[in-house]
């Protein structure tokens, strides 16, 4: 059935939200649970869509997977398969995370080339490397990443870019390669370091953890574990840029702060009062909005999945900011809805300039991907009368109740079943 999402502007957000795990955490650890035969649990998982997809693909493969509200359990073989269904696998775009593992595990594997959101291009070719560097052969054939290996060695490696999927690709085929594997400039996100958490617990020889420079040590074997997911730093960010749209006063609750510093200091700078504490935060603005730049980094700067909300501020704020992409270069797309809402914005390459506006108009608008869709709805808050925001769909795959949590905010929205009238 289609949906969408109608969002009555003019409310201020106030109260206080819990924050589960973290949607770029969780599916990873569902692949890490491919090293070790045997049953894996990750609890405080978000009850979002992406999950069941995922367990889909490890079906596929032979695991048993069973859902528990918060909680994933994953029964896994002695003897998993090496090819994963392409049905499954081009739901979403983290499935390739399956790959690493697989030529761990199996010495082989054949992954169809993954679906997931519209941002832009995210090739391979930084994972293929990797797992060349460690003895694996590897080729796109009729679709699909494939990749074979009799053993697997050590080897230093070098990213051009800190990349988050292939960091985890080329860490997860390491753990349990014969000798000593070095990653220079790894990815930095908190979720690499909760995988990194997740595969030490399943008794991975790893250093550096959290830094440039993993350093491997490879094990003959793991075992299965219980681990608890991180909480999700890029929700809890967007309940705070909300708050400050609507000049409201919103506690978040189970996202270690210190994992979103730059993006508390960037709403300081726009006037906000932000007081922290041990898994909790929060954010109260009085006024309008003062006008900031941003420029989207790999970890710890500022993450381009909060750049549709950054762009959300900007529309609102009083004067004028820039923010620069320099990760994915069709996130850009989503100025265009703005726009529709009245957003005086204009893009040029990876730069986007937007002027502030006091209120914006509500329209049809459509969500693009995961991050775009939650920046049209917090500038639906912000727009006089009744914005659509329509292909919610990529909504619940990455905010669990996301209505509920914004209705118990004080936000007028409602989820309305309904073709749209182009």
């Amino acid at each position: 059935m289609v949906e969408h999402f109608a969002v009555n502007g003019g409310a201020r957000l106030s109260g206080a939200v819990d924050v589960v795990g973290a949607k770029n955490s969780v599916l990873k650890l569902m692949a890490a649970a491919l090293l070790a035969e045997g049953r894996t649990t990750l609890e405080n998982c978000p009850e979002i869509l992406d999950v069941p997809l995922m367990a889909d693909v490890l079906r596929s493969l032979g695991c048993a997977v069973a859902i528990e509200g918060s909680t994933v359990h994953i029964d896994v073989p002695a003897d998993p398969g090496a090819e994963a269904d392409y049905r499954s696998v081009s739901k979403l775009r983290a499935s390739v995370c399956v790959l690493g593992p697989l030529v761990a595990r199996c010495r082989r594997a054949v992954v169809p080339l993954p679906g997931g959101d519209a941002i832009g291009s995210r090739p391979l070719d930084m994972h293929q490397n990797g797992l060349r560097k460690l003895g694996a052969t590897t080729d796109i054939v009729h679709g699909s990443v494939t990749a074979t290996a009799g053993d697997l060695h050590g080897a230093q490696i070098w990213l051009d870019f800190p990349s988050v999927g292939a960091t985890e690709n080329i860490l997860m085929a390491a753990v349990l390669a014969e000798g000593t594997t070095v990653i220079d400039n790894a990815a930095r996100e908190p979720e690499i370091v909760d995988l990194c958490v997740m595969l030490q617990q399943m008794g991975a020889k790893l250093e550096g953890v959290g830094s440039s420079t993993l350093t491997v040590h490879g094990v003959e074997g793991l075992q299965p574990t219980t681990h608890r997911v991180i909480g999700d730093r890029i929700v809890g960010a967007t309940w705070a840029f909300a708050a400050a749209m609507t000049r409201g006063e919103v506690t978040v609750r189970g996202v270690d702060p210190h994992h979103i510093d730059l993006v508390l200091d960037k709403l300081r700078s726009a006037g906000a009062e932000i007081t922290t504490a041990e898994q909790e935060f929060s954010v109260a603005m009085t006024g309008r909005p003062e006008a900031v730049d941003f420029v989207t980094l790999p970890y710890p700067g500022f993450a381009t999945d909060l750049q549709p909300m950054a762009i959300a501020l900007s529309a609102v704020a009083d004067g004028t900011s820039m923010i620069t992409e320099n990760v994915f270069e069709a996130r850009f797309r989503f100025v265009d809805e703005m726009v529709r809402l009245g957003a005086d914005a204009r893009t040029d390459g990876h730069h986007a300039v937007v002027r502030g506006r006091p209120e914006l108009s509500s329209a049809p608008v459509w969500a693009s991907d995961i991050r775009a869709g939650a920046g049209l709805v917090l500038a639906g808050l912000c727009a006089r009368g009744t914005t659509e925001v329509w292909d919610v769909a990529h909504i619940d795959r990455g905010y669990p109740r996301f209505v509920e949590n914004l209705s118990a905010l004080g936000a007028d929205i409602r989820r309305v079943a309904g073709e749209p009238e182009r």
